[in-house]
């Protein structure tokens, strides 16, 4: 009999950071919103030392700031650091996707195509942070298809910096049936190895997320005014 393999078991860090990525991804933690360190420690049965270790991380990769005397808070961003965001990611994600594509074999469709199962699986669940996790394993597949560690890291920055805004656009039944058909569309894509509908089909892609992500932020800010 076979022992099962071992697993290590997170460290506090590592659990208090997937906490706060899922409360992020799902829109439970919104932009602005402070970040009680305490309450948190005492929630997931920690000290403060690996929220604090946490939030350092997450300061780093732009998703929580920090200002003297107020502590944490999730990032806001204006609408013109969401555009530029999505408009460098354009950029970038279109010089990996004209490399990568042309290597591409039935194995990594395969691999493309179930994540994109795991996107809809989850968003038919409604689970936001799922949907999240699969959409960026799904789109970094196509990155990091083009073998240039250093062009992902700066795409992976990017889409960090975004994660919280996410959820605006999940928590709408359309724009997750869009998702659905737009991924299956770009999967397509790639099994044809049509280079130039791929490049296309992620532009609208990302088209039609900023846009209903803009909206929901100006009907956001206009709440709270």
């Amino acid at each position: 009999m076979s022992a099962a393999p071992y697993r290590r078991p997170p460290t506090a860090q590592e659990a208090v950071l997937a906490e706060l990525r899922r409360a992020i991804a799902s829109g439970e933690l919104k932009p602005g919103q402070p970040i009680a360190q305490a309450p948190l420690a005492e929630r997931l049965g920690v000290s403060r030392v690996p929220v604090r270790e946490a939030l350092k991380i997450l300061q780093g990769e732009g998703q929580v700031e920090y200002q003297p005397h107020h502590g944490y808070s999730v990032t806001r961003l204006d609408l013109d650091d969401l555009r530029e965001a999505y408009r460098i990611r354009q950029l970038l994600e279109t010089e990996a996707v004209r490399i990568a594509v042309p290597r591409f074999g039935p194995e990594e469709v395969a691999a493309l195509a179930q994540a994109a199962r795991e996107v809809d699986n989850a968003g038919d669940h409604e689970d936001y942070a799922t949907m999240a996790a699969a959409n960026r394993r799904f789109h970094f597949l196509l990155v990091e298809g083009a073998g240039l560690p250093r062009l992902t890291h700066l795409v992976r920055i990017l889409w960090d910096a975004t994660d919280v805004y996410r959820s605006f656009y999940y928590a709408d039944a359309a724009n997750r049936h869009r998702v659905r058909a737009e991924h299956a569309g770009i999967v397509q894509a790639v099994a044809d190895g049509d280079l130039e509908a791929v490049v296309r089909q992620l532009d609208a892609h990302r088209r039609h997320a900023i846009d209903e992500i803009t909206g929901a932020m100006s009907v956001e800010g206009a709440r709270q005014t």
